[in-house]
């Protein structure tokens, strides 16, 4: 009888084929193979030993850290399913996502505990001995049966001494490594099953309330078998994750290091510093990344006297996802990083990846997403009446394969109003060219409709992108009494460089269709772009900020 191997088992096996080998790092800790399993086994059970029970639900409101892949693991050997928040989610936002899912534990950054706080009286399902909070300058005491610290490592390998003083926790919270410290390491002995729940992710909300997305250990291991061939992973592998640890795409791609026997590098998803990821690179030797454009935009940004002396020869490939990256865009990624592959990759919380372009094909199929993942079904695209269209003919996008989820939680008419028998939509638009490439117009809930014409704002905003002055641009929507809406951009501009409205509404005059040319231009600051934590521009959330007062 067949079996997967999900990535709590992977890593007991990693631990016995690489057992001193690095696996998981950050800028002050680094924990071998060995010391991994040991510490995701006391997890697994201090989790079971909490009164958990195989199905039940972890909230996890936690900055990118080892502590949430420790998380990932242990619930994989105890059988519960964690459910990671969005940690730039205000006090509300978090309270719907944690009741909600019906949570019965909440693991907490000490960064966050204040928001938490604010609203654990709206979380009765939680009991008060449930609250676990992570140290942001944790003090890991050595786990038993472990292989020490490595002296050559410069920033100090293994596990520092001491531990995390109770004294300075929150009333009622218990420290994560007290918590390892309650259990001896061993198999905690709970049969998880491949179609048991392990993630369950809540969407972004880019069209609407966030939705519970319920993720199988089976979905996951197709993503990390199907992607170990698409993008070559192997245990040579070194990966900086600096995408949210919260997000898919980390439970994707880093995850899928680590479950072939990768190292892990794991830098915090806020504050990017372009010049910092370039030393990170050089040091640690990094050989994988999955990056947004707006990522790109600002490593390419950096001077080049800032970059003298790094090596980056260890770097081979590079993935540029969750938005489109222009052509020169991506020439420029492949000059700054000579010899990279450049892969791109379509895909969503609930389809996996669906398309890949590989590196070969960055520059034969300008624009495309690629063409099916390995392992996959052929792509459908359907009409309103979800019949197929023709090669040319933009239609909604319908993938089918092993790495769909189960469905939306409590959501049944949600699951069933996006899919086809068998077939998923995340209601993209799509077209498919004659070579079997598939090119993506736009998300269907953010089309705008102007005097009956529809207008996809991505094509607009790739215009203005092509601007010397403008740094990001997103195209939305606006009621207006005579043409229903109007096409409306909201721009930032590069840093020192300035540009006005006329200017970038002439630029646009001639390159698109009259009715697509926006007829207003609103500058912002970076920091006032609402985006998700992969970077996504909300488009939802401009229309409703830049919305006509109601006379």
């Amino acid at each position: 009888m067949a079996h997967w191997i999900n990535l709590g088992e992977a890593v007991r096996v990693n631990a016995a084929k690489y057992a001193d080998k690095e696996a998981l790092a950050d800028a002050s800790r680094c924990f071998t193979w060995r010391q991994v399993d040991a510490r995701c086994d006391s997890l697994a059970c201090a989790l079971i030993d909490m009164g958990l029970k195989k199905g039940d639900k972890v909230a996890a409101l936690l900055e990118n850290c080892i502590e949430i892949i420790e998380l990932y693991i242990a619930a994989a050997r105890a059988g519960v399913v964690v459910v990671p928040i969005n940690f730039r989610l205000v006090g509300d936002e978090v309270a719907y996502v944690a009741d909600h899912s019906d949570a019965k534990a909440f693991f907490v950054h000490d960064m966050f505990a204040r928001t938490v706080e604010q609203v654990r009286s709206r979380l009765p399902k939680i009991p008060a001995e449930a609250y676990v909070l992570v140290s942001s300058s944790p003090l890991v005491p050595e786990p038993a049966g472990t292989a020490g610290p490595s002296p050559d490592r410069e920033r100090g390998a293994g596990c520092r001494n001491g531990t995390l003083n109770p004294g300075k926790l929150p009333q009622s919270y218990r420290g994560y490594e007290e918590l390892l410290a309650s259990t001896t390491p061993r198999d905690p002995g709970v049969k998880v099953l491949p179609q048991d729940t392990w993630i369950m992710l809540y969407t972004s909300g880019t069209t609407g309330v966030p939705k519970g997305v319920v993720r199988s250990h089976e979905s996951y291991v197709a993503f990390y078998l199907i992607n170990g061939i698409d993008f070559r992973f192997c245990e040579d592998d070194v990966c900086l994750n600096i995408m949210p640890l919260c997000h898919v795409n980390s439970t994707f791609f880093t995850l899928n290091v680590s479950y072939v026997g990768g190292k892990v590098f794991v830098h915090p998803a806020s504050g990017f510093e372009a010049e910092k990821v370039l030393r990170i690179i050089d040091k640690e030797k990094i050989t994988f990344i999955s990056l947004v454009p707006t990522h790109y935009r600002m490593i390419l940004s950096v001077p080049e006297e800032q970059r003298q002396g790094l090596d980056f020869a260890s770097l081979k490939k590079l993935l540029c996802s969750s938005a489109p990256a222009t052509v020169e865009m991506k020439q420029d990624i492949m000059r700054f990083f000579s010899g990279v592959d450049l892969y791109e990759g379509y895909g969503s919380t609930e389809a996996g990846i669906v398309t890949v372009l590989k590196p070969h094909e960055q520059f034969t199929k300008p624009g495309s997403i690629g063409r099916e993942s390995t392992g996959t079904s052929q792509i459908k695209i359907l009409d309103e009446n979800r019949q197929p269209v023709p090669a040319g003919v933009t239609g909604e996008l319908y993938s089918r394969g092993p790495m769909l989820l189960d469905c939306y939680y409590k959501m049944p008419d949600r699951t069933r109003d996006s899919f086809a028998g068998e077939w998923f939509t995340a209601r993209d638009m799509a077209y498919r060219d004659t070579d079997g490439y598939y090119f993506l117009v736009d998300r269907k809930d953010n089309m705008i409709i102007t005097g009956g014409e529809k207008v996809f704002p991505s094509e607009v905003e790739a215009i203005l992108l092509s601007h010397p002055a403008v740094f990001d641009a997103a195209v939305v929507g606006l009621p207006d009494p005579k043409w229903g809406e109007v096409v409306t951009a909201v721009a930032i501009l590069k840093q020192n460089i300035e540009a006005c409205e006329q200017e970038l509404l002439d630029y646009c005059r001639g390159k698109v269709a009259g009715f697509k040319r926006p007829r207003k231009i609103l500058f912002i600051p970076p920091e006032e772009m609402p985006r998700t934590p992969t970077g996504k521009i909300l488009h939802r959330q401009l229309r409703i900020r830049f919305r006509p007062a109601q006379p």
